[in-house]
């Protein structure tokens, strides 16, 4: 999927404007309140981007879920009202974070735990404010 698709680019639809879109890079997300005109909209989305931008949407990488049933999405389950982060995100962080003490380590995965439900998460690697003190520097 190409970075280069911009919201403005997708507002040239015609049914944009029942969706919700995020996007990271080559990721992005659609939400709609009808799954019957998200799954409409998927051909006019993949003939649009054939078309203007010459790329496709690969097929195994279209996913049509309830929104209670958790969008996995740059790591992290997200809910309606939370988000947490994804099973092999945290068993692969914690591992790292023991393995490699180097605080800037530390620091890139304690800004990430900073966007979810992660207190939890933060207790089973530091266990004082002492110790926290001690891996951010």
């Amino acid at each position: 999927m190409g970075s280069f698709v911009l919201k403005s680019d997708l507002a040239n639809l015609p049914t944009f404007y029942r969706l919700h879109y995020i996007r990271y890079a080559d990721d992005f997300v659609l939400l709609c309140i009808n799954k019957q005109e998200l799954k409409n909209i998927i051909p006019e989305i993949n003939n649009f981007l054939n078309e203007e931008l010459k790329i496709t949407l690969h097929p195994d990488k279209i996913y049509i879920k309830t929104l209670a049933s958790g969008l996995d999405f740059l790591g992290w389950v997200n809910f309606s009202d939370h988000r947490v982060l994804r099973t092999v995100t945290k068993r692969w962080m914690l591992k790292r974070v023991e393995t490699d003490k180097r605080p800037e380590v530390f620091n890139s995965y304690f800004g990430l735990l900073g966007h979810g439900n992660a207190k939890k998460l933060i207790h089973e690697i530091v266990q004082t404010p002492e110790e926290l003190l001690d891996r951010l520097s």
